[in-house]
């Protein structure tokens, strides 16, 4: 089993990488959590049937009791609405501060039941347990948990982390072609923002990647938590994590209901931010070349016609990383390293249009 661990001042975990592991999490549970805790699985309608059994017996075997809540799939979910039924169904149940939640899924049941986690008794014990490559190497790290709005994505939650995080490579096997390409977004973000040799990694090996998973997904985390671990809070460092995100999350938010996934999405970001940085004169030539040519291994499109230019600059105005007139974007100087830039975000968005299409 490779370990990431993640030694944040009061709230030290650690991320346990390792095919198989699912079975293990009744003992890696009884090992974190509150004595004689209960344990609310919060999943969802594609996620049960694969490993709704398997986690409630390893519970079951290590004496742990369990309730099990099942979330309609899909962005929807991730809302005030789910978030009040949750609250409804554990204080129903009767869960107490010492019981625990187990977020059993993807990106999205890991924000709304780590958010619900976070707020219910102002806080009870939760263990991520991402089963898709995106979640896996990114949003179940660092402890940002959130619900959407009807203005823009994760404008509503907290920074609340877990006890600990189980990773079962074995889960990627279930998912779909369009789901792993989402997951790789994420994967060549990390490479693109720290690690060269990462990159070089996916470019080079797409033909044979499965033996490599592994490895890979410890990297991510790895990374994820050196950068989490000085700046917990999202002020400063921890902003490089959004490379391509800006416009990957606007586009989200415009084009979302037309089938535009969030790796698709964050691909284009990343894409745009690299030719933006070209022209700027701070990215090396040839990046963003790299970047869509990598990308295209994976699955991944670099374009995407924008009908309204309106649309997008009204839900970059909600961008969590920007003030009245300017915003924080995140440029590559190379690939491997990242910088964050304030820019006036009116001609930023003048820009965008001719980068887009």
């Amino acid at each position: 089993m490779a370990l990431v661990h993640v030694p944040i001042k009061d709230n030290e975990y650690d991320i346990l990488v390792e095919r198989g592991s699912l079975g293990n999490i009744g003992e890696i549970a009884k090992s974190v959590l509150k004595k004689g805790a209960r344990v609310l699985i919060v999943t969802d309608e594609n996620v049960e049937p694969l490993y709704g059994d398997a986690v409630r017996n390893s519970l079951s075997a290590a004496g742990i009791n369990s309730i099990t809540m099942i979330l309609k799939p899909g962005e929807s979910s991730k809302s005030y609405k789910t978030l009040e039924s949750i609250y409804s169904f554990a204080f129903t149940n009767k869960l107490t501060r010492a019981d625990a939640i187990v977020a059993l899924g993807g990106g999205i049941v890991g924000d709304v039941a780590g958010f619900a986690a976070a707020t219910i008794f102002r806080g009870i014990d939760y263990i991520g347990v991402p089963t898709s490559l995106l979640a896996q190497v990114d949003s179940s790290v660092g402890g940002k948990v959130a619900i959407n709005t009807e203005f823009g994505k994760n404008l509503v939650g907290a920074f609340y982390q877990p006890k600990c995080v189980l990773i079962d490579p074995n889960t990627i096997k279930t998912l779909t072609p369009e789901y792993f390409s989402d997951g790789m977004a994420e994967v060549i973000k990390y490479g693109c923002i720290k690690s060269e040799t990462l990159f070089d990694t996916l470019n080079n090996n797409s033909e044979h990647l499965e033996g490599l998973l592994e490895e890979i997904i410890v990297q991510c985390c790895s990374i994820k938590a050196d950068v989490v671990l000085i700046d917990e809070r999202d002020t400063g460092e921890r902003m490089v994590l959004n490379f391509g995100h800006t416009v990957g999350h606007a586009l989200e938010k415009a084009y979302g209901s037309k089938g535009l996934s969030h790796g698709v999405g964050v691909h284009i970001g990343m894409c745009v931010m690299a030719k933006y940085g070209e022209k700027l004169g701070i990215t090396e030539n040839g990046t963003a070349k790299q970047i869509i040519e990598c990308g295209h291994k994976y699955g991944l499109s670099d374009k995407y016609e924008i009908e309204d230019m309106q649309v997008l600059a009204d839900a970059m105005n909600l961008d969590k990383k920007s003030d009245s007139e300017e915003i924080n974007i995140v440029l590559l100087e190379k690939i491997g390293k990242a910088i964050i830039k304030k820019v006036n975000k009116r001609d930023f968005i003048k820009d965008l249009s001719e980068l887009l299409n």
